[in-house]
């Protein structure tokens, strides 16, 4: 999977960042998939930025109905179906994100001429299929808000062919039921299981991505043991009761969170708009004396997981 941040700044956009939106490109051999974490004002401009086309997403997934995370939306909506795009869209969120699309869509005299379907979500599972679970988190924050954690689902190891033939089992239509570990009667009336056969499951990836939040007990449950961490850091430690009082987490939190969780790799964003780039310097400092694996997002950063 490969992570593309389309914008990075905290409740306002500046000269070099736009407010939060995040692809996931799914980059799955099959069945490929894009997916869009929030979608703050001008997210469908900075995607004429990227390789990126609205037509591909399928589902977006946002985290709360402040308008930094939000105000996008109806745009890319429209814009998707004036394109001319048949494949369908699903967008989960907290509750009020129906009501905002159809009245932002009714109001302004606009639809969709693709299937368009709105979940409202509230903590646990919120989708899976044969490849991918994704599940919400509650975070702390002044409004209805949540986490996302995306699990892989794992693959079945790889089947041992020579093993197989060894034991007089010839390639053939018999290789595909026991690659998928089930147990077979072979001609000569042996009976043999597939799971004999089988190398260790190749584990999935697994990936959390926060919403606004302050330092709360969901946010372990969240990020446990996952191999990237996208979480705020929008103040500096020096400001952390600020950023706690308004539903914010400093560098040093997001930091001890990713190290107690036990991740991969922290990408830390949504930085207030006081930072410049040698404020943001600091602010990758702080949480990598606490955390070395971590990286501070810019726009159009790719991260692969």
């Amino acid at each position: 999977m490969e992570l593309i941040f389309l914008g990075t700044s905290a409740g306002v956009p500046t000269r070099s960042r736009n407010v939060t939106a995040i692809l996931l490109d799914l980059k799955h051999p099959t069945r490929g998939g894009l997916w869009l974490f929030d979608c703050g004002e001008g997210t469908q401009h900075q995607l004429l930025h990227t390789a990126y086309h609205p037509g591909k997403l399928d589902k977006i997934f946002i985290t709360h109905l402040h308008g930094d995370h939000l105000f996008g939306l109806p745009g890319l909506l429209c814009s998707r179906s004036m394109a001319g795009n048949a494949n369908p869209l699903t967008i989960y969120g907290p509750a009020g994100i129906r009501e905002f699309v159809e009245t932002t869509l009714r109001l302004s005299g606009s639809w969709t001429d693709y299937p368009l379907e709105v979940v409202e979500i509230s903590e646990g599972l919120v989708f899976d299929d044969d490849d991918y679970k994704v599940s919400a988190q509650p975070l702390s924050h002044p409004v209805e808000c949540y986490g996302y954690r995306i699990d892989a689902h794992d693959k079945p190891g790889a089947l041992d062919a020579a093993a197989l033939m060894a034991d007089g089992v010839k390639p053939g239509p018999l290789f595909q039921r026991l690659k998928h570990g089930e147990t077979v009667t072979l001609e000569d009336g042996r009976v043999i299981n597939g799971q004999d056969y089988l190398a260790a499951p190749q584990p999935g990836k697994k990936l959390a991505i926060f919403g606004d939040t302050a330092p709360c007990p969901a946010a372990l449950q969240l990020a446990q043991g996952v191999d990237v961490m996208v979480h705020e850091a929008t103040l500096e430690t020096a400001m952390e009761e600020k950023a706690n009082g308004r539903g914010h987490s400093s560098t040093r939190q997001a930091a001890q969170l990713a190290r107690d969780a036990g991740v991969g790799r922290l990408i830390v964003t949504h930085v207030s708009s006081r930072y410049d780039a040698r404020g943001c310097e600091k602010l990758l400092a702080e949480c990598r004396a606490l955390f070395p694996e971590c990286e501070l997002a810019e726009d159009f950063a790719q991260v692969s997981v």
